[in-house]
């Protein structure tokens, strides 16, 4: 008999595992446990973006939706970014409706990335730009920030702009940042867009946490280097809407229409009456993330607060709903172990840092995106756990 397996696309051999999926599954497993992994809310979709969804399925709104988006949210997507972030783009030409950031970044570096290039991706971060770009058969360079707070500066890209030249093709910037929490503002973004600006290199910026931004002015590097500028958002965190996988991307119009191809090939379209949701969400819904963003900060303190008297290190978060700790001294220092024997021995369930790529060792991702009962119930076993190992 013959193994097919072994004729498969080579790149494919270069795509990390969903550790971090793969330890949430396993965690799932243990009665009683108190999840702070996976960075899903744990509110509900708004009532009225519900409603709208339920009216474009009984009007029905269920048959194949424009490829590139329906008109009205197009126009929606583009009122929006020019209202929150100050940047303008035509909503017929710069603007693609994706399933999920999720699909718009794998069909961005899919349309990007040749074979031998090098897509630098500062870490630690979510693990789907790495894979996106071995799966387009780039090599993704992952750029240490822990030395720097995990805050993306000049100083920290020169290096690898000069070791890998022209071979550098896009720098992938997530602000606010998974799983640090860290916000990077409108001056930090303009030194890195001043660094790359009028050289063949792409900025894909994921802004999915946009909304979720405590302190201080958003800010955008869309804004910075439009021309340049790739940028990818969506609806899930901030309308509590992962389940209805909608998306955004902007950039200029050329490239938006190779984009475009990769899309159209690979989901057809995102369904009619996901995008009438998501165009309520926009029009009418400006303020539904407020409740949840002041629910968000009232548990980041919670957290944080119980984490640093047990003797964590916390690098304050200012946005998204995480906090990423350093491991104290007096714990195992192997972050993938510590994790593991906190969720068996605590019932506490928390994700390794070094899932998330380089600097993210001997540390570990808390998410606050569950009650704050929760909390206070996992930072309690998480006191004892610490108590118990310092003697």
């Amino acid at each position: 008999m013959v193994d097919m397996s072994k004729h498969m696309r080579d790149a494919l051999n270069n795509v990390p595992t969903q550790k971090i999926f793969d330890f949430s599954q396993y965690t799932s497993t243990i009665d009683g446990i108190v999840q702070l992994t996976i960075g899903e809310p744990d509110f509900n979709t708004p009532e009225h973006i519900k409603k709208a969804g339920v009216q474009a399925i009984e009007n029905n709104r269920t048959h194949y939706a424009p490829q590139r988006g329906t008109a009205g949210l197009l126009s929606a997507i583009s009122d929006y970014l020019k209202d929150t972030a100050d940047v303008q783009y035509d909503p017929k030409t710069e603007i693609l409706v994706t399933n999920g950031v999720t699909e718009g970044a794998f069909a961005a570096l899919s349309a990007i990335v040749n074979p031998g290039d090098v897509v630098l991706v500062p870490t630690p971060t979510f693990s789907i730009y790495t894979a996106d770009v071995a799966i387009a058969g780039g090599t993704p360079i992952e750029v240490d920030t822990s030395a720097t707070d995990f805050r993306l500066t000049p100083e920290v890209l020169k290096p690898y702009l000069e070791k890998y030249g022209d071979r550098v093709k896009a720098i992938v910037v997530v602000n606010p940042s998974n799983p640090t929490g860290v916000a990077m503002n409108q001056e930090e973004l303009d030194a890195v867009a001043d660094l790359v600006r009028g050289k063949n290199i792409f900025i894909l910026a994921d802004e999915i946490y946009s909304e979720l931004w405590y302190d201080g002015q958003a800010a955008s590097i869309a804004k910075s280097l439009p021309e340049q500028t790739i940028l990818v958002n969506g609806l899930s965190k901030s309308y509590a809407m992962t389940g209805w996988r909608i998306g955004y991307l902007a950039a200029p119009k050329d490239v938006v229409s190779n984009i475009f191809k990769v899309h159209a090939f690979a989901v057809t379209d995102v369904a009619t009456f996901v995008q009438d949701a998501a165009e309520e969400a926009l029009r009418n819904g400006r303020k539904d993330y407020q409740p949840m963003e002041k629910a968000y900060i009232e548990r980041r303190d919670v957290m944080e607060a119980a984490l640093k008297k047990m003797g964590w290190q916390c690098t304050a978060p200012q946005g998204a709903f995480y906090i990423f700790a350093q491991i104290p001294s007096f714990l195992e220092q192997d972050d993938e172990k510590l994790a593991y024997d906190m969720a068996k021995n605590a019932k506490v369930a928390a994700t390794p840092g070094s899932y998330f790529g380089k600097g993210g060792e001997h540390c570990i991702r808390f998410s606050y995106a569950t009650a704050l009962d929760q909390i206070k119930v996992a930072m309690e076993r998480l006191a004892k756990y610490c108590a118990d190992r310092q003697h």
